[in-house]
C-alpha cells in the first residue's frame, strides 16, 4: 500500500511489476477408462510409471485389453496417465469385495476383485512387552486410555503379487485414537479395510485372540461394462465422468472391456463431447471386425466410416481415428501372437513428441515409431492409405528400415470434403493447449478493475506467453506480427460489456500445417553441345 509519510527522512516502497507469468500446462496426461485387477472405483488415480501401474491396479490382465494399453503408453513415451476403474457388481447384493475374517476382527480387501481371494491375514500380540508398555504410556500422557494388554499387530499376505503388509500396535478400543485399528489401514494399508456397517466401523468388543488367521472369500471381478457404464453419470461423477474430480486431462483412451471387443458408438459420442467440454482430445480404436478381410480393408473401412461413422461431425474435432490395431506376443499366454487395440500406444506416442519437439509437432512421421509392436494385423499400401488418409482415418504402416510407423495426423473432422480449421491434430492439440494455458493464467483477473490498466497488463502477460511460443516455433510467420496478436482494449470490450463486468480478451495465432504431402519434381538437363 502507498507510504504515508510522517517524519521527515528517506522512505522505500517496492513497487509490484504487474507481472503474472502464464505457465504452459501439460499437454499429454493420459486417461484411461476400463477394467482393471484391483483399484479403487470410480476415482481418478495417477501412476507416472508402469510400476505405479501394476502396484495400484494389478498389472497385466489377460482378459483385459487396457491393461495392455497402459503397457503400450509408457512403452513409447507415456509419463503421466489416471487410471479410472470401473466395476459393475455381478448381483445388487454384491459388491465384489473379498470378506476376511481374522478371528472377532471383520476385515475385507481394499477393493472390488478376485485378487482378494488370494489374501491371507495373522494376528499376534507385540514380541517385545516393555517397547508395548512403553507405548502404551506414551498415548496415556496424550489422554488416550490404551493399556499394554489392547495392543496387537496385523500382518497382511497378498498371495498374488507376494506382497506383506505388517501394521503394529493396534487397538480396537472406541477411544483407541490414531491407532484405532480402522483408522490404521484406512491410511496405511493398500490390501485390507475394517468391514463398515451403516457407516459405522465393525469394531469386535474386545482384542482379538492371538494367532487368529483368515483369508479372502467371495470377492469378484464383476460383470462385463455396458455403454452405461463407461459413460456414468455427471451429478454422481461415475464412469468417464469420473475424471471431472481431477485437475487436468489431455489425452482419454477407452479400450474395449474384452479382446476382440469393441466401444459402442455411443460412449465414442459421448466421450468426445466430454473432450471438447474439458479441452481435451479423444484416440478412437479401430473396431476388431475391420480386421476381417484384410485384402479389402481399406475400401470396407472407407465405406463404413462414410456411411455409418463412429462418431457424427459434431465433436470429431476433439477425437482421431487409428488403424489398423497391432499385434504382438502376449507374456500371459505363452508369447503367442495376439492383436491388441493402438490407442496406449498412440498416447505414448504423443506424449513422447509432445516432449521431444512440441505438441505443435505432429505426432505422427519417421520418429513416431511404434515400439513393442512386432507387426500389424493389415498392411496398408500406399494406394490403400491414399482411401484412408482423405476421409480422416490415421493409418499404421510397416516401413523397410523404419518397422512400425504413425503415418497420420488428422482429426475425425479431417475429411478433404470439410477444409475444417480443425484438420490436423497438431493444429487441435495445439489450441486446445493455449486455451488451457490461458484459462489457467488469467484466473488473476477476476475483479480487477475492468479499465486500461488492467487491459495492458492483460496484453502484456498475454503476448508474453505468446512470445515464448513463438520462439520455439509453434507458428507460422517470420515475425511475431505474422505469427499471432493479442488484443484487449477499448474495442474489443465496450462499456456496455464494462457494465456487465464482461473483459473480453481476443487472442490469434497462425498455426503450423504439417507437411502431408512432399512432392519433388525431377527434371533432366540435356547438354546442348
Amino acid at each position: 500500500m502507498p507510504i504515508q509519510p510522517t517524519y521527515p527522512g528517506v522512505y522505500i516502497e517496492e513497487i509490484a511489476s504487474g507481472v503474472r507469468t502464464i505457465a504452459s500446462v501439460s499437454t499429454s496426461v493420459t486417461a484411461f477408462v476400463g477394467r482393471a485387477k484391483r483399484g479403487l472405483i470410480n476415482q481418478p488415480i495417477t501412476c507416472f510409471s508402469r510400476g505405479d501401474f501394476n502396484r495400484l491396479f494389478g498389472g497385466l490382465w489377460a482378459d483385459r485389453p487396457l491393461t495392455y494399453c497402459v503397457e503400450d503408453f509408457f512403452a513409447n513415451g507415456g509419463t503421466e496417465m489416471i487410471m479410472i476403474r470401473l466395476f459393475k457388481p455381478a448381483s445388487e447384493n454384491s459388491t465384489g469385495i473379498a470378506a476376511v475374517m481374522t478371528g472377532t476382527l471383520n476385515l475385507e480387501a481394499a477393493s472390488p476383485g478376485e485378487w482378494g481371494n488370494k489374501l491371507a491375514t495373522e494376528l499376534t500380540h507385540p514380541e517385545d512387552l516393555t517397547m508395548a508398555a512403553e507405548f502404551a504410556n506414551q498415548m496415556v500422557s496424550q489422554g488416550i486410555p490404551i493399556a499394554a494388554d489392547d495392543l496387537f499387530d496385523l500382518t497382511v499376505i497378498d498371495n498374488g503379487t507376494g506382497s506383506i503388509e505388517v501394521h503394529r500396535n493396534l487397538v480396537v478400543n472406541v477411544d483407541g485414537g490414531p491407532r484405532r485399528v480402522d483408522r490404521v489401514l484406512e491410511t496405511s494399508s493398500n490390501l485390507v479395510r475394517l468391514r463398515v456397517i451403516d457407516g459405522e466401523p465393525d469394531l469386535p468388543p474386545g482384542r482379538p485372540f492371538d494367532g487368529s488367521v483368515g483369508g479372502g472369500v467371495n470377492g469378484s471381478d464383476g460383470e462385463s461394462l455396458l455403454a452405461e457404464d463407461y459413460i456414468g453419470l455427471e451429478d454422481a461423477k461415475t464412469g468417464f465422468h469420473a475424471l471431472l474430480k481431477a485437475d487436468i486431462f489431455n489425452l482419454l483412451c477407452i479400450p474395449p472391456d474384452a479382446r476382440g471387443g469393441m466401444v459402442d458408438t455411443s460412449v465414442w459420442e459421448a466421450a468426445a463431447e466430454f473432450c471438447r467440454k474439458r479441452r481435451a482430445f479423444l484416440i478412437i480404436d479401430p473396431p476388431a471386425d475391420w480386421d476381417a478381410n484384410p485384402d479389402m480393408a481399406a475400401q470396407g473401412v472407407k465405406d463404413e466410416q462414410q456411411n455409418s461413422p463412429l462418431i457424427t461431425l459434431t465433436n470429431a474435432a476433439h477425437a482421431a481415428l487409428y488403424f489398423p490395431r497391432l499385434r504382438k506376443r502376449d507374456p500371459l499366454r505363452d508369447y503367442q501372437m495376439d492383436s491388441f487395440v493402438p490407442s496406449g500406444a498412440i498416447a505414448g506416442i504423443m506424449a513422447r513428441i509432445d516432449s521431444n519437439r512440441g505438441v505443435w509437432k505432429a505426432p505422427a512421421g519417421t520418429e513416431a515409431t511404434i515400439s513393442g509392436a512386432d507387426e500389424l494385423t493389415v498392411k496398408l499400401t500406399d494406394e490403400e492409405n491414399g482411401i484412408l488418409n482423405p476421409i480422416g482415418v490415421n493409418c499404421l504402416r510397416t516401413f523397410r528400415g523404419l518397422g512400425r510407423v504413425v503415418w497420420g495426423a488428422r482429426t475425425l473432422r479431417g475429411s478433404d470434403q470439410l477444409s475444417d480449421d480443425y484438420k490436423y491434430i497438431p493444429v487441435r492439440r495445439l489450441a486446445l493447449f493455449i486455451e488451457e494455458s490461458l484459462f489457467r493464467g488469467t484466473q488473476w483477473v477476476v475483479f480487477e478493475p475492468n479499465d486500461e490498466p488492467l487491459w495492458a497488463q492483460i496484453r502484456m502477460n498475454v503476448g508474453a506467453f505468446m512470445q515464448r511460443l513463438f520462439r520455439r516455433g509453434a507458428f507460422q510467420g517470420s515475425n511475431p506480427r505474422e505469427a499471432y496478436f493479442v488484443k484487449c482494449d477499448s474495442e474489443t470490450t465496450t462499456q456496455d460489456d464494462i457494465n456487465r463486468g464482461i473483459v473480453n480478451i481476443v487472442v490469434g495465432f497462425a498455426p503450423l500445417q504439417p507437411a502431408e504431402f512432399v512432392i519433388i519434381q525431377i527434371q533432366q538437363i540435356r547438354n546442348a553441345s
